[in-house]
């Protein structure tokens, strides 16, 4: 799952970039609030984890325009400010949670997971479709009560299609929910991993909309 962090301390924006990644999420990381807009419009996020104390732009700014165009993308308040009256300010603004630093990591992924499952209808943790299941909080996938073996790579690709489902995921859409905007991957390496997950799993749940991509239906 592809996540946007905004955050403009470079010590925490990177011990919270690299400890997300060792938890399944593909990072981008951005400093100032000016780039979200332009973010959000030419590439997709599973969430928004936002600080408000940004050097360009307030956070509760940067909020504003994010749903003032439109974007429904869960956003998470992740900052320093805990008055109340700023966390009455940002949740009316349109973020669907509020966190304030310090924080527990193990708080701030179930948070993030409530917010992905909520997006996309799922009320309980484990996601389930038939005889398969996938755990978010343990990144483990499970048929027939068998757990599967899969690549960190494979299983980030099936939850995006898990939390996504009911949708048609295009090719770039997986290499970007696999890479993000580092450079690498392309669209025959998501054909391997669909076709390797293929085999690891009961093939008629990923199924292959020809020339447009792939989903996995409710």
């Amino acid at each position: 799952m592809r996540l946007l962090l905004v955050e403009d301390d470079v010590l925490l924006g990177e011990s919270m970039a690299e400890t997300l990644r060792r938890h399944g999420y593909t990072v981008d990381w951005l400093e100032r609030g000016s780039g979200v807009d332009v973010a959000l419009k030419t590439e997709q996020f599973a969430i928004i984890v936002l600080d408000l104390t940004l050097p360009d732009i307030d956070g509760l700014e940067v909020l504003r325009r994010v749903r003032q165009a439109g974007f429904t993308v869960p956003v998470l308040i992740l900052t320093a400010r805990d008055d109340i009256q700023d966390r009455v300010k940002g949740l009316d603004g349109g973020a669907d949670d509020y966190l304030v630093k310090p924080f527990i990591l193990d708080e701030l992924l179930a948070r993030l997971r409530v917010l992905i499952r909520r997006q996309n209808g799922y009320c309980e943790e484990v996601l389930s479709i038939g005889e398969f299941s996938l755990s978010l909080a343990t990144q483990s996938a499970i048929f027939q009560g068998e757990k599967l073996k899969l690549t960190n790579k494979e299983f980030k690709l099936l939850a995006t299609l898990m939390t996504s489902a009911g949708r048609v995921l295009s090719k770039d859409q997986l290499q970007q929910a696999l890479h993000g905007w580092d450079d690498g991957g392309s669209d025959n390496a998501i054909e391997v991993h669909i076709h390797n997950l293929r085999k690891k799993m009961p093939l008629d749940i990923i199924k292959n909309i020809r020339g447009v991509g792939y989903i996995i239906e409710k």
